[in-house]
């Protein structure tokens, strides 16, 4: 191909991917898939985007000029491109300020954030954006928690200087994958590292996959380790008594089915006397109701949770598939919410979390924040991009705040009981 044809196609194909990524051309069928990848790389590293396009637009002016109307096109869309993507980064940069006025909003007076929106984002966390404190942060890897090998274990992130009887509150974090693929090592990372650093103790879990898992085996794996917790923590210098717990996609199902199912024996078969209960769930687009009682969700993904997951059809055993969803679980007494999801999911719907946001606070008598992110695809905060790292702080300080609210109850409660 000539060289001034290759530059406009190539240019074309750029400026489609940016306009991917400004709005997925569809979020259904196969072709949903290949798109979101493409538009979620794109989206959440616009700078990164914009030097790549750069490069090879600066690499064709030098061998070959500008001569020609065509090759005016082409460097026309690339300029669109970037301006394109420009806004992708300033609209990332504002994720702070929308996440700290849902939160206020939610929240209300009382709140008052640990880590304000307009803290400064380090070059190098720009420019190395998968750079995460895992190194320094990791305490105990591989730690079996079941008997089912690799699948059954988890990571201990914590400071060292944090005391062995620190009695710091505990973040559990569930990775995403379509409850078929995935590791604790992958996801969640930003928000381990900024909990760690603000004198949490975080703890990332792998489980049991289908297809060689059936359901409920993977809730009753986060069950299982939420129990590991309750009795081990304490060594790590962490509270059993107060655990939080955060995931996204699959991760976001059943982290908030987690929070809502709390002493549940159909998830606890064998440990029915472990308390597991959750004192508040940050779950991120997640899948939040598989019967599709609103009609938003997919098709497509019914069909593979049939043949996969659940390994049974709606029709024939409706309660399992009732069961398996966090929709029907809401009720008065579940613990304080923060839903997070992005208009541009190519993957799981926006209007499942709006939903599921949307019930919680008609019957919780606890707090519930919903944060929806303009321009935002799934799975977005596992880069450490401008909007994740703004994200990420302010989902930090909703479960400060709730860990703030749960201490003063008890200070009260414990100044109450020695009063004369």
């Amino acid at each position: 191909m000539e060289p001034t044809t290759s530059f406009v196609a190539a240019s074309a194909l750029r400026a489609a991917n940016t306009a991917n990524a400004w709005k997925p051309f569809t979020r259904k069928g196969l072709a949903s898939v290949p798109l979101f990848f493409a538009g979620w790389f794109t989206s959440e590293l616009p700078l990164h985007a914009i030097g790549v396009q750069a490069v090879a637009t600066g690499r064709h002016v030098a061998r070959h000029g500008l001569d020609s109307k065509l090759s005016k096109a082409g460097l026309a869309l690339n300029v669109g491109s970037w301006l394109a993507l420009a806004a992708m980064y300033r609209q990332g940069q504002k994720s702070g300020e929308l996440s700290e006025e849902v939160l206020s909003a939610g929240l209300g007076s009382s709140y008052r954030p640990a880590t304000g929106p307009g803290e400064p984002i380090s070059a190098k966390q720009i420019a190395l954006p998968l750079t995460s404190g895992r190194k320094r942060l990791l305490e105990a890897d591989n730690v079996d928690y079941g008997d089912a090998g690799r699948r059954h274990r988890l990571d201990v992130w914590r400071r060292a200087d944090l005391p062995p009887g620190a009695k710091a509150p505990v973040l559990l974090q569930v990775h995403g994958g379509g409850w078929v693929v995935g590791a604790k090592e992958e996801q969640g990372r930003p928000l381990m590292t900024h909990m760690c650093d603000q004198g949490w103790v975080c703890v990332a879990i792998n489980y049991r996959l289908s297809p060689r898992a059936t359901w409920p085996d993977h809730i009753v794996d986060v069950k299982r380790a939420i129990a590991w917790i309750r009795e081990n923590i304490a060594a790590y210098g962490g509270d059993p008594d107060y655990i939080a717990i955060t995931g996204g996609s699959a991760g976001g199902h059943l982290s908030s089915l987690a929070a809502l199912s709390a002493n549940a024996p159909v998830f606890q078969p064998g440990f029915e006397d472990v308390d597991t209960t959750i004192r508040a769930a940050a779950p991120m687009y997640g899948v939040y109701d598989f019967l599709n009682r609103d009609g938003s969700g997919r098709e497509d993904m019914k069909e593979m949770l049939e043949r996969v997951v659940l390994k049974t059809a709606e029709h024939e055993q409706p309660h399992i598939w009732e069961q398996a969803s966090p929709l029907t679980w809401v009720h008065d007494d579940a613990p304080p919410f923060m839903v997070t999801h992005g208009t541009n999911d190519g993957l799981v719907p926006v209007e499942q979390a709006r939903t599921f946001a949307a019930s919680l606070r008609e019957q919780s008598e606890q707090p519930v924040v919903y944060l929806e992110l303009p321009g935002t695809q799934h799975a977005f905060e596992v880069f450490g991009s401008a909007r994740a790292t703004r994200v990420v702080r302010s989902v930090g300080n909703f479960f400060q705040h709730v860990y703030d609210q749960h201490q003063a109850e008890a200070d009260r409660g414990a100044s109450t009981t020695v009063a004369p």
